[in-house]
């Protein structure tokens, strides 16, 4: 085929991507890609319900008279660890993707997760040192293998959908975080139930000792192992999908292949000699790089603005995620650890999980599905941002009437205050972040960057939010701490306490919302325009109305 032709086809495949009626391969794409994101959401917050049965296990110490707790480096490394191996994965795979093509690595993320998850749960070791020393190894590995599936999927979702329901196409993948968060606290619950049953034991204060079966153990093993199994179920059709047409046609340059695949997934036939030329007015801009002024010049304030919403978001997101066990004990909703079995602990943990990802998490993220190509991802941005804010504001100024006083019989316990309208509004900020800018700091970054650079871009952007992510799981762990000494958890420094750690949430999701005026609309716009000069205006102009305006 001559080159003429070549050119013809490649823009025939492309406009009939982007025209395309919503077809079967398409919810095949978001079950196949979706199934990732499960799994990631499934091991980064597994964690949560069991970090405390850890401590319980392996840092008992009877001279201290309560349970055992994760040393403040233990924890930190525990929680952490994944999260940096996330932040290194969607670097690399990011990278990988635009260099050898989203297919050919798209596997290999599938494969560290299934391993990694598996060798977790398998930790070995002499000692509780040498158990979280391996614990945490695999969980870096586990993790590197979640920050590949970022990039990855969102572009080969973005570059698979029509330019109509592209929104809801790549939010609905990212959605399936949310069912995985759920599953997690499933999993822990049904686990604990079972071993609780066959080996039911008193809570602490009543024996120490025996409060903690050996066989509990297995619990946070299982638990870890399990998510294996999504991720094992979906491998063969995920290495079954052939490349992205964008990639092939734009990257590869290989537009017959390109239109080939797209063939056997559209069903329609590209005549290249029934084709009329059409200029392509924006070929120079598969051409410039990364850290070239052109690019700086068309897309320099679009990454600064996709970096630092992701950022802000994860520092607020993650470490409400992650520590909400903390904010439940706080109010009371979770019993102090000694009148607690480990067992009941755990299910007690997920029980409070699953309730908060059910009737806030998860809707959130649907919502946003439901609506992203109708009301566009700036102004659903713009909105999760600013009443995240305002709620984690209500949090702190009232935190006192609604969490309420230590009971004068029961200090661990807190008297007087509206529990319900606590957790309430902490799970609104939940609801908020999932119908904002959790779903559209992933979004965005797959559709504005140039098919050369689009999954490098996502992944530098993923990796922005990941270090806000290990900020706010490192700097939760111990702002959050009582500031008042004998008050915080053994082994901890004194914090600002959890009034003061919420009053910084806030103000980073503060920072956030000013910022997505750097991020332009992306609504029903196809990929090669977003990477285009228009773009580059329209953004100049939304900035100069902000400004004005702020």
């Amino acid at each position: 085929m001559a080159a003429h032709g070549q050119q013809d086809v490649g823009k025939e495949v492309l406009s009939a991507l982007d025209k395309a009626k919503t077809q079967g391969y398409h919810f095949k794409s978001i079950i196949i890609a979706g199934m990732g994101f499960f799994t990631d959401a499934y091991d980064l917050f597994s964690i949560s319900t069991v970090a405390k049965l850890l401590g319980r296990l392996y840092y008992y110490d009877p001279a201290l008279k309560k349970p055992g707790t994760l040393p403040p480096n233990v924890a930190a490394a525990v929680n952490g660890v994944a999260l940096c191996g996330t932040l290194a994965g969607q670097l690399f795979f990011g990278w990988a993707g635009d260099k050898f093509g989203r297919k050919k690595v798209y596997g290999i993320t599938l494969i560290l997760m299934i391993f990694a998850s598996i060798a977790s749960g398998l930790s070995f070791g002499s000692s509780a040192t040498g158990v979280m020393t391996t614990l945490c190894f695999f969980r870096f590995w586990l993790g590197f293998g979640i920050g590949g599936d970022y990039p990855l999927s969102a572009t080969i979702m973005s570059e698979y959908s029509n330019t109509k329901t592209r929104g809801a196409f790549v939010g609905a993948v990212f959605a399936m975080q949310g069912m995985g968060i759920l599953s997690a606290a499933a999993v822990a619950i049904i686990l604990s139930s079972i071993f609780d049953a066959a080996f039911s034991r008193p809570a602490f204060n009543v024996d120490p000792i025996r409060s903690t079966p050996p066989q509990a153990d297995y619990v946070w093993r299982l638990l870890f192992m399990f998510g294996a199994l999504p991720a094992a179920a979906t491998y063969y059709y995920r290495i079954r999908m052939p490349e992205t047409a964008r990639y092939t046609a734009l990257i590869a340059k290989d537009t017959e292949k390109a239109a080939k695949d797209m063939e056997k997934v559209l069903h329609v036939h590209f005549d290249a000699e029934k084709q009329t030329q059409v200029t392509d007015k924006k070929s120079a801009q598969a051409e410039y790089g990364l850290f070239s002024a052109e690019f700086a010049r068309r897309h320099g304030t679009h990454l600064v603005g996709c970096c630092v919403t992701w950022f802000m978001l994860d520092v607020a997101f993650y470490s409400q995620n992650l520590f909400q066990k903390d904010i439940f004990s706080a109010v009371g909703w979770i019993p102090s650890a000694k009148k607690m079995s480990a067992l009941e602990e755990v299910f007690r943990i997920g029980r409070a999980q699953a309730l908060v990802a059910l009737v806030s998490t998860v809707p959130g993220y649907w919502v946003t599905v439901a609506l992203v190509d109708t009301i566009g991802r700036f102004i659903i941005q713009l909105q999760g941002f600013f009443f995240m804010t305002l709620f984690m504001f209500v949090l702190t100024f009232d935190y006192y009437n609604l969490r309420g006083q230590p009971c004068p019989t029961d200090s661990s316990k807190f008297c007087g205050g509206n529990h319900l309208a606590f957790i309430s509004i902490y799970a609104l900020t939940f609801f908020f972040a999932n119908f904002g800018p959790n779903s559209t700091t992933f979004i965005i970054p797959a559709e504005l960057f140039p098919a050369r650079l689009r999954s490098t871009c996502h992944g530098i952007s993923a990796a922005a939010g990941k270090a806000g992510a290990i900020v706010g799981a490192f700097g939760f762990l111990y702002a959050s701490q009582s500031a008042h000494e004998g008050k915080q958890d053994h082994g901890y420094p004194t914090g600002i306490g959890i009034k003061r750690s919420l009053l910084l949430l806030a103000i980073t999701n503060c920072v956030g919302f000013f910022f997505t005026f750097l991020v332009p609309e992306t609504k029903g716009k196809s990929l090669e325009d977003l990477s285009g000069f228009a773009v580059h205006m329209f953004s100049r102009v939304l900035q100069e109305w902000a400004f004005r305006v702020l």
